[in-house]
Protein backbone atom coordinates (compact mmCIF):
# COMPACT_ATOMS: atom_id res chain seq x y z
CA UNK A 1 0.00 0.00 0.00
CA UNK A 2 2.86 2.03 0.07
CA UNK A 3 5.88 3.12 -2.09
CA UNK A 4 8.62 5.12 -1.62
CA UNK A 5 10.36 7.33 -4.24
CA UNK A 6 12.85 5.28 -6.17
CA UNK A 7 9.48 3.14 -6.77
CA UNK A 8 7.64 6.00 -7.99
CA UNK A 9 10.47 6.86 -10.30
CA UNK A 10 10.93 3.69 -11.57
CA UNK A 11 7.19 3.25 -12.71
CA UNK A 12 7.38 6.27 -14.61
CA UNK A 13 10.70 5.63 -15.94
CA UNK A 14 9.21 2.03 -16.82
CA UNK A 15 5.65 3.37 -18.37
CA UNK A 16 7.25 6.76 -20.22
CA UNK A 17 10.25 6.51 -22.88
CA UNK A 18 12.77 9.07 -23.06
CA UNK A 19 13.04 8.93 -27.32
CA UNK A 20 9.05 10.53 -28.25
CA UNK A 21 8.92 12.07 -31.44
CA UNK A 22 5.35 13.15 -30.83
CA UNK A 23 6.46 15.12 -27.98
CA UNK A 24 9.33 16.62 -30.10
CA UNK A 25 7.49 17.68 -33.02
CA UNK A 26 4.70 19.46 -30.48
CA UNK A 27 7.15 20.72 -28.49
CA UNK A 28 9.45 21.99 -31.38
CA UNK A 29 6.10 23.79 -33.04
CA UNK A 30 5.27 25.55 -29.21
CA UNK A 31 8.86 27.05 -28.82
CA UNK A 32 9.35 28.33 -32.07
CA UNK A 33 5.93 29.74 -32.76
CA UNK A 34 5.39 30.75 -28.93
CA UNK A 35 8.66 32.75 -29.17
CA UNK A 36 7.63 34.26 -32.53
CA UNK A 37 4.16 35.30 -31.28
CA UNK A 38 5.02 35.89 -27.72
CA UNK A 39 7.76 38.36 -28.78
CA UNK A 40 5.59 39.90 -31.43
CA UNK A 41 2.50 40.70 -28.78
CA UNK A 42 5.53 42.15 -26.11
CA UNK A 43 6.78 44.75 -29.45
CA UNK A 44 2.91 45.51 -30.01
CA UNK A 45 2.40 46.15 -26.06
CA UNK A 46 5.38 48.31 -25.73
CA UNK A 47 6.15 49.81 -28.97
CA UNK A 48 3.06 50.56 -31.21
CA UNK A 49 0.74 51.00 -28.59
CA UNK A 50 0.45 54.72 -27.59
CA UNK A 51 -1.66 54.13 -24.69
CA UNK A 52 -1.26 51.75 -21.42
CA UNK A 53 -4.51 50.27 -20.50
CA UNK A 54 -5.30 48.25 -17.54
CA UNK A 55 -6.10 45.30 -19.46
CA UNK A 56 -3.41 45.67 -21.44
CA UNK A 57 -0.82 45.37 -18.59
CA UNK A 58 -2.48 42.25 -17.96
CA UNK A 59 -1.85 41.03 -21.50
CA UNK A 60 1.91 41.96 -21.10
CA UNK A 61 2.55 39.90 -18.48
CA UNK A 62 0.79 37.17 -19.62
CA UNK A 63 3.16 37.44 -22.99
CA UNK A 64 5.94 37.42 -20.54
CA UNK A 65 4.82 34.22 -18.79
CA UNK A 66 4.28 32.39 -22.08
CA UNK A 67 7.82 33.28 -23.53
CA UNK A 68 9.25 31.99 -20.22
CA UNK A 69 7.51 29.26 -20.45
CA UNK A 70 8.21 28.09 -24.27
CA UNK A 71 11.97 29.15 -23.22
CA UNK A 72 12.30 26.06 -20.97
CA UNK A 73 10.78 23.70 -24.04
CA UNK A 74 14.55 23.14 -25.59
CA UNK A 75 15.65 21.09 -23.06
CA UNK A 76 12.00 18.88 -23.34
CA UNK A 77 13.03 18.47 -27.03
CA UNK A 78 16.58 17.98 -26.17
CA UNK A 79 15.51 15.35 -23.86
CA UNK A 80 12.97 13.46 -25.63
CA UNK A 81 15.36 13.48 -28.98
CA UNK A 82 16.94 10.71 -26.99
CA UNK A 83 20.35 12.77 -25.74
CA UNK A 84 22.00 12.38 -22.33
CA UNK A 85 23.68 15.14 -20.29
CA UNK A 86 20.81 16.83 -18.46
CA UNK A 87 20.90 16.74 -14.60
CA UNK A 88 17.95 16.19 -12.51
CA UNK A 89 18.62 19.74 -10.98
CA UNK A 90 18.38 21.66 -14.57
CA UNK A 91 15.22 19.47 -15.09
CA UNK A 92 13.70 20.24 -12.00
CA UNK A 93 14.35 24.08 -12.62
CA UNK A 94 13.04 23.87 -15.76
CA UNK A 95 9.87 21.78 -14.73
CA UNK A 96 9.80 24.38 -11.97
CA UNK A 97 9.62 27.79 -14.46
CA UNK A 98 7.18 25.89 -16.35
CA UNK A 99 4.76 25.20 -13.37
CA UNK A 100 5.33 28.32 -12.28
CA UNK A 101 4.26 30.05 -15.80
CA UNK A 102 1.40 27.73 -16.40
CA UNK A 103 -0.63 28.89 -13.17
CA UNK A 104 0.87 32.51 -13.77
CA UNK A 105 -1.15 32.28 -17.33
CA UNK A 106 -4.23 30.96 -15.79
CA UNK A 107 -4.73 33.76 -13.34
CA UNK A 108 -3.57 36.34 -16.10
CA UNK A 109 -6.26 35.21 -18.25
CA UNK A 110 -8.99 35.68 -15.10
CA UNK A 111 -7.32 38.65 -14.39
CA UNK A 112 -7.89 39.79 -17.89
CA UNK A 113 -11.57 38.75 -17.74
CA UNK A 114 -12.57 39.95 -14.98
CA UNK A 115 -11.11 43.50 -15.67
CA UNK A 116 -13.10 43.73 -19.09
CA UNK A 117 -16.04 42.61 -17.44
CA UNK A 118 -15.72 45.52 -14.93
CA UNK A 119 -15.23 47.78 -17.68
CA UNK A 120 -18.09 46.83 -19.23
CA UNK A 121 -20.71 46.04 -16.36
CA UNK A 122 -19.48 49.21 -14.12
CA UNK A 123 -18.07 52.03 -16.58
CA UNK A 124 -18.68 55.04 -13.99
CA UNK A 125 -18.04 53.53 -11.22
CA UNK A 126 -15.37 55.64 -9.72
CA UNK A 127 -14.41 52.52 -7.02
CA UNK A 128 -14.24 50.48 -9.95
CA UNK A 129 -11.90 52.81 -12.03
CA UNK A 130 -9.68 52.33 -8.49
CA UNK A 131 -9.80 48.81 -8.52
CA UNK A 132 -8.33 48.63 -11.76
CA UNK A 133 -5.86 50.90 -11.57
CA UNK A 134 -3.79 48.52 -9.38
CA UNK A 135 -3.48 46.33 -12.12
CA UNK A 136 0.67 46.40 -11.63
CA UNK A 137 0.39 44.97 -8.22
CA UNK A 138 -2.09 42.70 -8.93
CA UNK A 139 0.44 41.01 -11.36
CA UNK A 140 3.14 41.32 -9.18
CA UNK A 141 1.17 39.56 -6.44
CA UNK A 142 0.10 36.50 -9.00
CA UNK A 143 3.81 36.15 -9.89
CA UNK A 144 4.95 36.24 -6.39
CA UNK A 145 2.15 33.65 -5.91
CA UNK A 146 3.30 31.17 -8.63
CA UNK A 147 6.91 31.15 -7.63
CA UNK A 148 6.36 31.16 -3.85
CA UNK A 149 3.75 28.03 -4.36
CA UNK A 150 6.07 26.37 -6.83
CA UNK A 151 9.52 26.45 -5.15
CA UNK A 152 8.29 24.05 -2.00
CA UNK A 153 7.50 21.65 -4.83
CA UNK A 154 10.60 22.57 -6.53
CA UNK A 155 12.89 21.76 -2.58
CA UNK A 156 11.06 18.93 -1.55
CA UNK A 157 11.73 17.12 -4.90
CA UNK A 158 15.50 18.07 -4.32
CA UNK A 159 15.82 16.09 -1.23
CA UNK A 160 13.32 13.39 -2.89
CA UNK A 161 15.95 12.82 -5.37
CA UNK A 162 18.99 12.27 -3.25
CA UNK A 163 21.12 12.26 -6.41
CA UNK A 164 19.29 10.24 -8.98
CA UNK A 165 19.98 11.58 -12.55
CA UNK A 166 18.41 9.51 -14.46
CA UNK A 167 14.63 10.32 -14.92
CA UNK A 168 14.74 14.06 -15.85
CA UNK A 169 11.13 14.69 -17.36
CA UNK A 170 10.18 11.25 -16.99
CA UNK A 171 9.56 11.93 -13.31
CA UNK A 172 6.67 11.19 -11.64
CA UNK A 173 4.20 14.07 -10.51
CA UNK A 174 4.53 13.36 -6.88
CA UNK A 175 2.89 16.45 -5.94
CA UNK A 176 -0.41 14.97 -7.57
CA UNK A 177 -0.35 12.06 -4.70
CA UNK A 178 -0.41 14.65 -2.16
CA UNK A 179 -3.38 16.14 -0.58
CA UNK A 180 -2.80 19.59 -0.01
CA UNK A 181 -0.41 20.70 -2.83
CA UNK A 182 -3.54 18.73 -4.93
CA UNK A 183 -6.06 20.74 -3.43
CA UNK A 184 -4.53 23.83 -3.80
CA UNK A 185 -3.81 23.27 -7.42
CA UNK A 186 -7.24 22.42 -8.22
CA UNK A 187 -8.85 25.35 -6.10
CA UNK A 188 -6.55 28.61 -6.17
CA UNK A 189 -5.04 27.64 -9.74
CA UNK A 190 -8.34 25.99 -11.71
CA UNK A 191 -11.59 25.93 -10.41
CA UNK A 192 -11.69 29.61 -8.78
CA UNK A 193 -10.63 30.97 -12.07
CA UNK A 194 -12.71 28.89 -14.32
CA UNK A 195 -15.86 29.97 -12.22
CA UNK A 196 -14.55 33.71 -12.15
CA UNK A 197 -14.35 33.35 -16.27
CA UNK A 198 -17.56 31.66 -16.31
CA UNK A 199 -19.38 34.67 -14.35
CA UNK A 200 -17.21 37.27 -16.03
CA UNK A 201 -18.10 35.89 -19.65
CA UNK A 202 -21.34 35.70 -18.79
CA UNK A 203 -21.83 39.06 -17.22
CA UNK A 204 -20.11 40.58 -20.37
CA UNK A 205 -22.54 38.64 -22.28
CA UNK A 206 -25.65 40.14 -20.62
CA UNK A 207 -24.69 44.06 -20.19
CA UNK A 208 -24.05 43.85 -24.05
CA UNK A 209 -27.15 41.77 -24.84
CA UNK A 210 -29.53 44.35 -22.53
CA UNK A 211 -27.96 47.40 -23.83
CA UNK A 212 -30.98 47.79 -26.25
CA UNK A 213 -29.46 51.53 -27.15
CA UNK A 214 -26.27 50.40 -28.21
CA UNK A 215 -27.62 47.59 -30.42
CA UNK A 216 -30.08 49.97 -32.19
CA UNK A 217 -27.20 52.73 -32.32
CA UNK A 218 -24.87 50.15 -34.13
CA UNK A 219 -22.15 50.48 -32.06
CA UNK A 220 -21.81 47.05 -30.69
CA UNK A 221 -21.58 43.58 -32.74
CA UNK A 222 -22.88 41.58 -30.43
CA UNK A 223 -21.22 38.45 -31.93
CA UNK A 224 -17.96 39.62 -32.09
CA UNK A 225 -18.33 39.92 -27.78
CA UNK A 226 -19.09 36.12 -27.82
CA UNK A 227 -16.63 34.93 -30.51
CA UNK A 228 -14.12 36.67 -28.25
CA UNK A 229 -15.92 35.43 -24.82
CA UNK A 230 -16.15 31.99 -26.49
CA UNK A 231 -12.28 31.84 -27.53
CA UNK A 232 -11.19 32.77 -23.91
CA UNK A 233 -13.22 30.01 -22.36
CA UNK A 234 -12.68 27.73 -24.78
CA UNK A 235 -8.36 28.15 -24.99
CA UNK A 236 -8.86 27.74 -21.12
CA UNK A 237 -10.33 24.61 -21.12
CA UNK A 238 -8.86 23.22 -23.87
CA UNK A 239 -5.71 23.91 -22.12
CA UNK A 240 -6.06 23.50 -18.47
CA UNK A 241 -8.90 21.31 -18.18
CA UNK A 242 -7.27 17.83 -19.13
CA UNK A 243 -3.97 18.45 -17.66
CA UNK A 244 -6.02 18.80 -13.40
CA UNK A 245 -8.17 16.14 -14.39
CA UNK A 246 -5.19 13.96 -14.88
CA UNK A 247 -4.07 15.22 -11.54
CA UNK A 248 -7.45 14.23 -9.93
CA UNK A 249 -7.07 10.68 -11.56
CA UNK A 250 -3.29 10.10 -10.69
CA UNK A 251 -4.23 10.84 -7.06
CA UNK A 252 -7.37 8.36 -7.39
CA UNK A 253 -4.08 5.59 -7.25
CA UNK A 254 -2.18 7.81 -4.22
CA UNK A 255 -3.23 4.76 -1.78
CA UNK A 256 -1.88 1.96 -4.33
CA UNK A 257 0.50 3.71 -6.34
CA UNK A 258 2.08 0.37 -8.26
CA UNK A 259 -1.05 -0.21 -9.88
CA UNK A 260 -1.20 3.23 -11.44
CA UNK A 261 -1.58 2.14 -15.25
CA UNK A 262 1.00 3.21 -17.90
CA UNK A 263 -1.83 4.44 -19.71
CA UNK A 264 -2.74 7.07 -17.15
CA UNK A 265 0.97 7.98 -16.73
CA UNK A 266 1.35 8.30 -20.56
CA UNK A 267 -2.27 10.83 -20.72
CA UNK A 268 -0.57 12.64 -17.52
CA UNK A 269 2.49 13.32 -19.99
CA UNK A 270 0.19 14.24 -22.62
CA UNK A 271 -1.64 16.76 -20.84
CA UNK A 272 0.91 18.59 -19.86
CA UNK A 273 1.80 18.58 -23.82
CA UNK A 274 -1.37 20.30 -24.54
CA UNK A 275 -0.95 22.63 -21.63
CA UNK A 276 1.64 24.43 -22.96
CA UNK A 277 -0.31 24.93 -26.12
CA UNK A 278 -1.48 27.74 -24.60
CA UNK A 279 1.82 29.78 -25.12
CA UNK A 280 0.90 30.11 -28.84
CA UNK A 281 -2.52 30.42 -28.46
CA UNK A 282 -3.02 33.56 -26.37
CA UNK A 283 -1.13 35.57 -28.88
CA UNK A 284 -3.70 34.42 -31.11
CA UNK A 285 -6.49 35.33 -29.19
CA UNK A 286 -5.00 38.90 -28.67
CA UNK A 287 -5.51 38.96 -32.52
CA UNK A 288 -8.92 37.57 -32.95
CA UNK A 289 -10.70 39.44 -29.70
CA UNK A 290 -8.77 42.83 -29.40
CA UNK A 291 -9.13 45.32 -31.80
CA UNK A 292 -5.80 47.02 -30.69
CA UNK A 293 -4.03 43.95 -31.35
CA UNK A 294 -5.81 43.57 -35.06
CA UNK A 295 -4.77 47.39 -36.19
CA UNK A 296 -1.03 47.15 -34.76
CA UNK A 297 -0.02 44.24 -36.49
CA UNK A 298 -1.23 42.56 -40.17
CA UNK A 299 -1.02 38.63 -39.23
CA UNK A 300 -0.19 37.60 -43.08
CA UNK A 301 3.85 37.47 -43.12
CA UNK A 302 3.86 39.40 -40.43
CA UNK A 303 4.78 42.03 -43.01
CA UNK A 304 4.55 45.30 -41.10
CA UNK A 305 3.94 46.88 -37.96
CA UNK A 306 1.12 50.06 -38.12
CA UNK A 307 0.68 52.35 -35.55
CA UNK A 308 -2.80 52.92 -34.31
CA UNK A 309 -4.57 55.76 -33.97
CA UNK A 310 -7.61 56.29 -31.60
CA UNK A 311 -6.65 53.31 -28.86
CA UNK A 312 -8.91 52.34 -26.41
CA UNK A 313 -8.92 52.41 -22.65
CA UNK A 314 -8.73 49.05 -22.54
CA UNK A 315 -7.34 47.74 -25.40
CA UNK A 316 -10.99 47.04 -26.77
CA UNK A 317 -12.63 50.05 -26.75
CA UNK A 318 -12.50 53.70 -28.69
CA UNK A 319 -12.18 56.42 -26.65
CA UNK A 320 -14.95 58.09 -29.22
CA UNK A 321 -17.17 60.85 -26.92
CA UNK A 322 -21.08 60.59 -27.56
CA UNK A 323 -24.19 62.32 -26.14
CA UNK A 324 -26.05 59.29 -25.66
CA UNK A 325 -23.47 57.95 -23.55
CA UNK A 326 -24.79 57.91 -20.17
CA UNK A 327 -27.90 56.30 -21.12
CA UNK A 328 -26.04 52.80 -21.74
CA UNK A 329 -24.55 50.29 -19.32
CA UNK A 330 -20.76 49.82 -21.39
CA UNK A 331 -18.53 51.79 -23.01
CA UNK A 332 -19.23 52.89 -26.95
CA UNK A 333 -17.12 51.66 -29.58
CA UNK A 334 -17.12 48.30 -28.91
CA UNK A 335 -15.58 46.39 -31.81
Amino acid sequence: MSCNVTCQDNIAARCQNQTNPVFVAVYSVVCTTGIILNFMALVVFFCCTKSRSYTMVYMTNLAIADLLLVCTLPLRIYFHLGFQGLSQKTCEVAGLILLANMYGSILLLTCVSLDRCLAVCFPVSSRVREGRKKAPLVCLGIWMLTIGASLPLYINSQGDNLGNQSNCFRSFPKYALKPAPLASSLTVGFVIPLIIMVLCSWGLVRAVSQSTAAQMSGLLDSWKIQRMVSINLAIFLCCFLPYHVMLVVIYSYSYDIPSIPCSVISAYYYSLMVTCLNAILDPLAYYFTTETFRKNIEIDGVRRMLPMNNLSSDGIFRSRPLASASRINIPFGWK
